[in-house]
């Protein structure tokens, strides 16, 4: 299913966007080495390291990106700065040219979109294991480490709904829209055509959504009309900050839709300098990840309006790193 639609998925950018956030900028950071040493990053010597961090464009990866560059600086590697380089096809191909070193990737594409393969695994660690062994073979990228959140696709409804009508899982809200026709689902433009989009729920509930009960906005709009109850259900990404500033509720719809855990993506040339600090300092970046973090750290963004350089700051000050 996954192999007919692979170009679109790489235009169309990540599996799992957002509307996003303006943030990160292409400018070359200074020296690294800016910890006043008080930070667990500081015990590392990349001196010497010359990298070059990128991301993707929206609200996750720009936080994301921000962090790698501001550890990998604190372990005294000095770090060119190229986060918000656009959409996964970008982020992708520059790594592949050596243009940039390394930038945060999900699991989840790495198996559909970058390898061509079908029927990922529903264990996290299993789908990073596999994308690990093939993606360093065939194109020499490292996938280390792995956070422990699933940045997936899912569906929401507003908190008035779910107090009237209690939570649903994936089969309760098919059912919900056979008995309501007036109910609504709001989606991005491009859900209902991905391959680990609507035709995911479509299979899982046996259920086709009728066409004049879609409504296709932008998703920040989505987030919103959803919580007012404008749209019944909206379609969501599930560490975005919006769920639990708006008090959603997300629609359980475990094992259904793809796995996204991220790792950090090295080039292998630049991995073998320093294999060992790699690890650990990723290992200790991406621990603390857990859904209800990143969110939480995503919302001081796409919320509060924070920006993505000083909310990595923050993050690596209190995990202690910095």
């Amino acid at each position: 299913m996954f192999i007919a639609l692979l170009a679109v998925l790489a235009i169309l950018g990540a599996a799992c966007s957002d509307s996003g956030s303006d943030g990160g900028d292409e400018s070359t950071s200074g020296e690294g080495g800016e910890s006043s040493g008080e930070g667990a990053l500081a015990e590392f010597d990349l001196e010497g390291q010359a990298v070059t961090v990128g991301s993707k464009d929206f609200t996750e990866q720009l936080v994301l990106g921000e962090i790698y560059v501001q550890a990998l600086e604190a372990a005294g590697a000095s770090v060119t700065n190229q986060v918000n380089l656009g959409g996964t096809a970008v982020a992708r191909e520059a790594l592949l040219a050596g243009e940039i070193d390394l930038y945060p990737e999900y699991n989840g594409t790495g198996w559909t979109v970058h390898l061509g393969n079908e029927d990922p695994s529903f264990d996290s660690e299993e789908l990073t294991t596999n994308v690990r062994e093939a993606d360093l073979e065939e194109n020499g990228i490292r996938w280390v480490s792995q956070a422990p959140f699933n940045n997936t696709y899912g569906f929401a409804a507003g908190p008035a709904f779910v107090e009237e009508n209690g939570e649903l899982d994936l089969q309760g809200m098919a059912d919900y829209l056979a008995e309501n026709p007036s109910a609504t689902v709001c989606m991005e433009s491009e859900f209902p055509s991905r391959p680990d989009g609507l035709v995911l729920f479509e299979n899982e509930t046996g259920f086709s959504i009728p066409q004049d009960q879609i409504v296709i906005l932008d998703t920040g709009i989505i987030y919103n009309d959803t919580a007012t109850g404008e749209c019944t259900f909206g379609e969501i990404f599930t560490t975005d900050g919006r769920i639990p500033a708006l008090e959603l509720d997300v629609i359980d719809a475990e094992g259904v839709f793809i796995l996204y855990n991220v790792s950090a993506n090295l080039r292998d040339e630049v991995y073998t300098e320093h294999p060992e600090a790699y690890e650990e300092i990723f290992a200790m970046i991406h621990e603390p990840l857990t859904k209800e973090r990143m969110a939480e750290l995503n919302s001081f963004v796409s919320v509060e309006g924070e920006e993505p350089a000083d909310v990595a700051r923050q993050y690596l000050e209190a995990e202690g790193l910095v």
